[in-house]
């Protein structure tokens, strides 16, 4: 079997999972307020919580990228090329040298649309959890509050081998992505992103939303 062949399968592979992993949950009795949510093609949330949490409150600081970042973002290595072409990626997404994200994989990725929408959502790591997510509308002060079902923590439902970063200026100064140790990547599954001269930096764990209840759509105004 060739390269594009084994890669065709494990994408095949991984859908199935996924579709499984969809209906068992909706079909279970344990979830059976369940019926109205629908399946979309997955999206990302990158969630700024500790890792054995399964309820809180800061979900206003969560994000959320609706497509898949990686195919859209800028290698380390291209970075020159992103700023000579006026912080423009060629996906057509503006860069913002105050406040920039890394992946895994050294690459420059696009912001997430922040906060994620009230709502609940079936969000997996395509591991061994699936569960229902629930985002609350924002409080007086603009705190949003979230809990997560089936006894799930954020570990559990955290897809490991998807690394995120955001990176802003520690003084008010220089933060370039120019200044990242390329050597560091890729990283490994779990593992915290590098840190980069000059540059706060926050590690985001990173959610598969493959669902979302109908009546979420409703709750976007």
């Amino acid at each position: 079997m060739n390269a594009r062949s084994e890669g065709f399968l494990k994408l095949r592979c991984t859908a199935l999972v996924m579709h499984l992993a969809f209906v068992s949950l909706v079909a279970s009795t344990a979830f059976a307020d369940t019926i109205r949510f629908k399946r979309i093609p997955t999206q990302f949330i990158a969630a700024f919580v500790e890792p054995g949490a399964s309820s809180g409150t800061g979900a206003e600081k969560w994000g959320v990228w609706e497509v898949d970042p990686g195919p859209r973002g800028v290698w380390l290595k291209n970075f020159e090329g992103l700023l000579s072409s006026g912080g423009v990626a060629p996906s057509n997404w503006k860069f913002d040298p105050s406040d920039w994200w890394l992946d895994e994989n050294g690459l420059i990725m696009e912001q997430p649309s922040v906060p994620l929408k009230p709502g609940r959502y079936l969000v997996t790591g395509r591991r061994t959890a699936t569960a229902i997510l629930t985002i609350h509308p924002a409080d007086a002060q603009g705190v949003q509050s979230w809990e997560l079902g089936n006894r799930a923590t954020i570990y559990d439902v955290t897809h490991l081998k998807c690394r995120s970063a955001r990176y802003t200026s520690a003084t008010g100064g220089s933060c370039s992505p120019a200044a990242v140790d390329q050597k560091s990547f890729p990283i490994a599954p779990g593992g915290l992103m590098p840190p980069v001269d000059g540059c706060n930096k926050q590690d985001y764990s990173v959610l598969f939303i493959i669902g979302v209840d109908w009546s979420s759509e409703k709750n976007t105004d």
